[in-house]
């Protein structure tokens, strides 16, 4: 996380941050893969068979591979130019926000519930989310109505450096 000069006159700051949530990343991809793995090893025929273990292991290497690249890392800019939200290493699925359209910014707090998981990048017709953890976390509101949650190191920070911009 970073943040430049303070403010003043003709000066701006740029905040950035990083969420990455590893210990779920790896209960995640095990939770994929391990049904996978005994289809693979019950399986009888030749190593390349449709039958064989090599499908099941394929299909299991690339769900964890498409877990790691995509998912449960948020990196977030905030600035003069809005917010821009990259997840994973691969930087996708993201997005900006510019500032004409963020009505207002705040620090909300998630809070886990048993209906509901709130972890990734997800979206309903009124929200969307870019989280990995809960705790404090930035909260946009656009002039639509929409809103978008974002899991960030120091949301407060990324607040005032939105409102200062």
């Amino acid at each position: 996380m970073t943040a430049s000069a303070p403010f003043g006159p003709g000066r701006y700051s740029i905040y950035t941050g990083r969420a990455t949530n590893w210990p779920l990343v790896v209960a995640l991809s095990a939770a994929l893969t391990v049904p996978l793995l005994p289809l693979g090893s019950l399986s009888r025929g030749g190593w390349l068979d449709p039958a064989g273990p090599a499908i099941p292991l394929l299909a299991a290497a690339v769900v964890v591979l498409i877990n790691v690249l995509t998912g449960l890392s948020v990196r977030t800019a905030a600035g003069p130019n809005g917010v821009a939200v990259h997840c994973g290493l691969l930087g996708w699925p993201r997005r900006t926000y510019r500032l004409e359209e963020i009505e207002h910014a705040e620090v909300t707090d998630l809070t886990p519930s048993l209906w509901r998981l709130s972890l990734g990048f997800w979206w309903t017709p009124r929200h969307t989310y870019f989280t990995v953890r809960t705790g404090p976390a930035l909260r946009l509101t656009l002039r639509t109505g929409r809103s978008v949650t974002i899991t960030v190191p120091d949301p407060h920070t990324a607040v005032a450096v939105i409102r200062a911009a």
